[in-house]
C-alpha cells in the first residue's frame, strides 16, 4: 500500500485524512465525475448555498465510516472494506442526484447501487467516448482493490444493500458479544439506523442550506456505539444523541428533501428528459452540466423546460392534496400512480383533459407510506439502545420523542400538480375530474 497521505479540508468535518489506495480511488475519473453532481439536485434554486456535490458527501461518509469502524473495533481488513464502500457508495448517482433516479433505472434496468457494482468491476463502459484519449487502458477500480488485498465483491455487496439480518430485539443480550454470525453490523455502517451515510448528509445538507436542523452529536454517538449480536447499538447514555439524530432526520425531510418548490423543479427537469430523444443508456457517466447541455440542445419542450428552470420561471401549484385529506378511498386511487410509468400516464391523462401538452403538467407525490392510512416513518429502522441489563430495545419503546417522531406525519402534503400559472384553473379542474376528487 502506498505511503502517500493527503488531508482534505472539509467544512463539516475538518481535516479528512486520505491515504494509500484511497487516494487512487479518490482521483479516479469515476469519482471525479461526482464533483459535477449536486448533492441536492435542484435544491440550490430554493436554498442558494446548496451547491455541494456528491463528491464531498462521499468523502464525508468515508471519514465517518472510518470513525465508526474504529468505535466498534473492526479489524483492519473489515475497516478497509467498509471505508472503501463508503467512499464509493454514490459513485453511480444520476445527474441531479435523486431527480433522475427513476429515469436512470428505466434506461439501464439497474438502480445506482447495482450500476456501481458494474462500474467498480469494469463491466460495461466506465467512461464516455469523448474521454477515450485520456482514459483508455486505465483499467478498473476492482484492479486497484485486488492489488491491495481488498475483495471488490465484498465492497460492492456493502454498497448494494445486502440482505440484513433481522433479530428480535427483546431476545438480544450481551451474552453473544464475541460471536458475530454474519457480520451484518459492517453493512449497517453504510445502511443502518445510525449510519455514516445519513449522518454526513444530514449535517452537510443542513450546513449548505442554512437550515439549522441537521446538528448531530456525532462524538457522543460514536463514544456510546457498540455491537450486540450482529447489530450496531447505542448505549443508554447515548440515547439523547440518538433522539437528536431522529429529530434532525424528520425535520430535514419535511423542510428540505420534500420542499414543494424543489419537488416541482425536479419534476420539470424529469419531464424535460422524458420529452427528449436522448440516448440515456450511459446516463450514469453524465454529470449535471452534461445533462443540462444535452437538454438545451435537444430543442422543443425539453429545451424550453430546462430554460424555464434556469431562469427560475417555475410551474405554479394548481392543486394540492394535503396529507390530512387522504382517506381510504383516495389512498387507494393515489397508490395506483406511485409507479414512475403510471405517473407519466396520469400526467398525460390530465393534460389531455385540460387540452394542454403533457410537458405543461407535472405531478409529484410524497412517499407511499404518506399516501396510505399508516403514518410515514422516516429512516431505515428504529435505533437500537442497549441498557445496563444487557438487553437491546428500540429507542421508541423508552423515548416519547422517538415514538412521536416515528408516528409523526412528516409531510403536510401527499400530492401536488403544477403547471404554467395561466393554466392553473384548467389543470385543477382536469385533475379533479380524472381522480374524482
Amino acid at each position: 500500500m502506498s505511503d502517500r497521505v493527503k488531508t482534505v479540508h472539509d467544512p463539516v468535518h475538518g481535516g479528512i485524512r486520505v491515504d494509500g489506495f484511497f487516494l487512487e480511488i479518490m482521483d479516479r475519473h469515476e469519482m471525479q465525475r461526482l464533483r459535477g453532481v449536486k448533492q441536492l439536485g435542484m435544491g440550490n434554486f430554493v436554498f442558494p448555498g446548496a451547491n455541494h456535490t456528491r463528491f464531498e458527501h462521499c468523502l464525508g461518509t468515508y471519514y465517518l465510516a472510518g470513525r465508526m469502524a474504529k468505535a466498534i473495533g473492526l479489524s483492519e481488513e473489515d475497516s478497509l472494506a467498509v471505508r472503501t464502500a463508503a467512499m464509493m457508495h454514490d459513485i453511480c448517482h444520476a445527474p441531479f442526484s435523486h431527480t433522475l433516479e427513476a429515469v436512470m433505472e428505466d434506461a439501464t434496468g439497474l438502480d445506482h447501487m447495482e450500476l456501481a457494482r458494474n462500474l467498480i468491476c469494469g463491466k460495461g463502459k466506465v467512461f464516455r467516448d469523448r474521454d477515450a484519449d485520456l482514459l483508455a487502458g486505465s483499467g478498473s477500480i476492482a484492479d486497484i482493490l485486488e492489488s491491495n488485498g481488498i475483495d471488490p465483491v465484498e465492497v460492492c455487496d456493502l454498497i448494494a444493500y445486502p440482505e440484513s439480518t433481522e433479530r428480535d430485539l427483546d431476545n438480544l443480550t450481551l451474552d453473544g458479544m464475541d460471536h458475530f454470525p454474519s457480520k451484518d453490523y459492517i453493512h449497517q455502517i453504510i445502511h443502518g439506523p445510525v449510519d455514516a451515510d445519513q449522518m454526513d448528509y444530514l449535517m452537510r445538507d443542513a450546513h449548505y442550506t442554512g437550515v439549522v436542523m441537521g446538528n448531530i452529536d456525532v462524538d457522543r454517538l460514536l463514544s456510546t456505539m457498540r455491537v450486540v449480536n450482529d447489530r450496531i447499538c447505542i448505549e443508554r447514555g447515548g440515547a439523547p444523541a440518538a433522539e437528536g439524530l431522529m429529530v434532525s432526520r424528520a425535520l430535514m425531510y419535511s423542510s428540505v428533501y420534500y420542499h414543494q418548490t424543489v419537488r416541482v423543479l425536479e419534476r420539470m427537469v424529469t419531464k424535460a428528459v422524458l420529452s427528449s430523444d436522448l440516448d440515456l443508456s450511459e446516463i450514469y457517466l453524465w454529470d449535471d452540466s452534461d445533462m443540462t447541455q444535452a437538454l438545451l440542445s435537444a430543442g422543443g419542450s425539453s429545451s424550453r423546460l430546462m430554460r424555464l428552470v434556469q431562469n427560475r420561471m417555475f410551474y405554479k401549484k394548481a392543486l394540492e392534496v394535503s396529507a390530512g385529506d387522504v382517506d381510504e378511498e383516495l389512498s387507494r386511487i393515489l397508490m395506483k400512480y406511485k409507479d414512475h410509468r403510471k405517473r407519466i400516464e396520469l400526467e398525460q391523462h390530465i393534460a389531455d383533459k385540460a387540452g394542454l401538452d403533457v410537458s405543461e403538467v407535472v405531478l409529484e407525490m410524497t412517499s407511499s407510506a404518506n399516501l396510505g392510512s399508516a403514518k410515514i416513518k422516516i429512516g431505515k429502522t428504529d435505533v437500537s439502545i442497549v441498557g445496563e441489563d444487557g438487553k437491546v430495545r428500540p429507542l421508541t419503546r423508552t423515548s416519547p420523542i422517538a415514538k412521536a417522531l416515528q408516528s409523526r406525519d412528516s409531510f403536510s402534503w401527499s400530492m401536488l400538480v403544477a403547471c404554467p400559472e395561466d393554466k392553473k384553473e384548467a389543470v385543477a379542474r382536469a385533475t379533479s375530474k380524472v381522480l374524482g376528487l
